[in-house]
């Protein structure tokens, strides 16, 4: 059986992690042959955050020092399965999408698959300015990088665990979520992006749309700066490229329809609660 972790960096979102959990398919995972951990990273919550999550099963691993990218180098370090799929703990993120994703993940050959929020579908969950925001952020990554994906802010992302070691993401903020995608990009893994549903956000909004993303602005440049000195260096190459399959041909992916919100459910996910173990 593969194992799948899911990562979710929670601030202050003990209102939201009821519906978040709720939406999290562990009976459809199971069926199709995945075993599932929830890791929660939770990044110095003062609302009872970890013990809402650590009462679902989940595994809570507290990261105090603040910082979205800090969360996630916590949690993702924390996680034992063969696959990580990450979302925010806003209830922006489809997690009921993830069957659907991790069938495209295998079947395409994939190593890191990001989601696009961006679509017209999507366009009544998002404010207009962080939409634009958005675009454009996303297209400095693509020219930067030479990257195809249209979504560079996006939160959610699954992608086979043995790659993290080679990213050397070093972003502590809102950056990480370029960063991680640009990192995959520039190493030669396969990647693809395919279309999500992106849903309103439950709670307060805690993204400053203009200092957070100058930030990103920022950190795609002194990324590109970073990635240009090392491929003047020699570098050592900690497994064998030659070893992995040849990817599938990609084909279009249609965006998924909406779903109904599900029900809120008092089930406990599969975990070993607080702490590590």
């Amino acid at each position: 059986m593969s194992t799948l972790s899911i990562v979710i960096p929670a601030l202050n979102e003990a209102e939201n992690l009821p519906h978040v959990f709720a939406t999290i398919p562990l009976d459809a995972l199971t069926a199709e042959g995945w075993g599932v951990e929830v890791v929660i990273a939770d990044n110095g919550s003062t609302d009872g955050t970890g013990e809402i999550a650590a009462s679902y099963g989940a595994r809570v691993v507290d990261q105090p020092l603040r910082g979205y990218g800090n969360a996630y180098k916590a949690g993702i370090a924390a996680a034992r399965g063969d696959v990580i799929a990450t979302g925010d703990a806003d209830c922006t993120y489809p997690f009921d999408d993830l069957p659907r994703l991790l069938r495209i993940l295998d079947e395409h050959q994939v190593e890191f698959l990001n989601t696009n929020r961006l679509g017209r579908e999507n366009r009544e969950a998002m404010k207009p300015s962080h939409t634009l925001a958005n675009h454009a952020l996303s297209l400095v990554s693509r020219k930067l990088f030479k990257s195809q994906m249209r979504d560079s802010q996006s939160g959610m992302w699954v992608f086979r665990s043995y790659i993290w070691e080679t990213l050397k993401v070093t972003s502590d903020g809102m950056g990480f979520s370029q960063e991680i995608k640009n990192a995959a990009v520039r190493e030669g893994f396969r990647c693809l992006e395919v279309p999500i549903e992106y849903r309103p956000r439950g709670g307060e909004v805690k993204l400053n749309a203009f200092s957070d993303g100058m930030a990103n602005v920022s950190q795609l440049f002194r990324h590109r700066l970073r990635d240009n000195a090392l491929r003047t260096s020699t570098r050592a190459q900690w497994y064998d490229r030659s070893t992995r399959p040849a990817p599938q041909p990609l084909v279009p992916v249609r965006p998924p329809k909406p779903a109904a919100a599900p029900e809120q459910t008092g089930r406990g996910l599969a975990g070993t609660g607080r702490g590590l173990a």
